[in-house]
């Protein structure tokens, strides 16, 4: 079914071969998009996106207050809760003993109420602290809608009570105790891993006649040795679409040009040809090729994505995965990973939303936008693509192990 483009083992004789057919026009992602059953269905339209990012509106002048009155009841009621965006505890350590799981991503705020800051100051870092710094993980929780004025003035009537070192139940409750998640199942066993029996599924679909009556072994008979490295090189910037082309919309496009069927990204086939195909690299270093004008291009604008705000929680990739923010650290019950480590188990079986499927990078890119809420875009967007060209260079020479199997 696909063209021996970039197997590492076989670049030279790839050179030499004409470009594989692909299917050039529309989308490769179902239309109209929709967002996934089951995912928060609201709209955020009046916040950037990856795709537009000049809707969110800049931070105002700070707010002038001499004196904040509020509910400290209250207040720790709102910081504790997860009910809007996560809140408070998502993030800081806050003193009292009847906290659970809270975060390490921003700083100990346990004796806040004694580190001598004006009532001004703190309203204004709950309500938008961009008035302060305008780079700031810190969420703008008035500005954006969050919560009230009278709200917030209740949350600062509760940081000025604390003023003693933290408290905790247990170990599991403090996460400079808590340990570090390490990923040791057996990704590739089946009973452990779902995504592991899709293996099987999708190495019967590219043998199976479709469309016009040909299969993907029609023409790659032998499809551990054609495709051997191939997934490890992906993606890559394809000139006849402009734009940097991954493994599912590939698939897609190319099905589309040989045999005549519609395996939009995101289907249960063209997932399973995925895992199929991503399986048999594993084992192998990630290469792409990011060498060409286009392609440093494209790497240099996935780069810039990492560094947009976007969402009415207003993050950007790097507040979450990088040293310099929140990578490392915990949000809540959620450790998270620097950049490097993330894309070379993709596809991959997601369990954290209590029922488990599989999904392949674009979807985690949606999920993640989704989480910040932020509208998503779909997954063969042209900004998905530098995305994952940037952040699979910072992959490179890791060792392809897909499918896998994360939390």
């Amino acid at each position: 079914m696909i063209a021996l483009l970039v197997a590492p083992a076989t670049v030279a004789v790839a050179q030499t071969r004409a470009p594989a057919p692909l299917h050039l026009e529309g989308s490769a992602a179902p239309e109209p998009w929709t967002r996934y059953r089951g995912w928060n269905a609201a709209r955020w339209d009046d916040y950037n996106t990856l795709a537009r990012r000049d809707l969110t509106r800049p931070p105002g002048q700070e707010i002038e207050i001499a004196t904040v009155t509020g509910d400290p009841k209250k207040g720790q009621e709102l910081a504790f809760s997860r009910a809007r965006g996560g809140g408070c505890l998502a993030c800081h350590v806050m003193g009292t003993s009847s906290q659970e799981t809270p975060g390490s991503f921003a700083p100990d705020l346990s004796e806040i109420g004694a580190a001598g800051r004006t009532d001004q100051w703190l309203f204004n870092y709950v309500y938008d602290a961009r008035v302060y710094n305008p780079q700031t993980s810190m969420p703008p929780w008035g500005a954006h809608g969050f919560y009230t004025k009278g709200e917030v003035g209740d949350i600062v009537a509760f940081l000025k009570t604390l003023k003693a070192p933290a408290t905790f139940k247990d170990a599991l409750d403090d996460p400079q105790k808590r340990k570090q998640p390490v990923e040791d199942r057996e990704a590739l066993d089946p009973f452990v891993n779902p995504a592991a029996e899709r293996i099987e599924v999708g190495a019967a679909l590219a043998a199976k006649p479709v469309g016009n009556g040909k299969s993907c072994v029609s023409c790659h008979a032998d499809a551990k040795a054609a495709f051997a490295g191939w997934a490890t090189s992906m993606p890559r910037w394809e000139p006849r679409l402009n734009k940097v082309l991954g493994v599912e919309e590939f698939i897609y496009r190319h099905a589309k040009a040989t045999l005549d069927v519609d395996w939009r990204m995101q289907s249960t086939a063209n997932t399973d040809l995925s895992v199929y195909l991503h399986s048999l690299s594993n084992g192998r270093e990630i290469r792409v090729d990011a060498s060409s004008p286009e392609a440093k291009a494209a790497v240099a604008r996935g780069k810039t994505l990492t560094e947009t705000k976007i969402g009415q929680l207003n993050f950007a990739c790097i507040d979450c995965h990088t040293q310099e923010h929140g990578a490392l650290k915990w949000l809540r019950g959620q450790w998270l990973g620097e950049f490097r480590g993330q894309l070379d188990h993709f596809p991959t079986w997601r369990t954290s939303r209590g029922t488990g499927e599989t999904w392949d990078v674009r979807k985690r890119f949606q999920w993640c936008a989704v989480q910040v809420r932020a509208n998503e875009l779909p997954p063969d967007a042209p900004e998905y693509g530098d995305l994952e060209l940037y952040l699979k260079s910072l992959n490179q020479g890791l060792k392809l192990t897909a499918p896998n199997i994360r939390h």
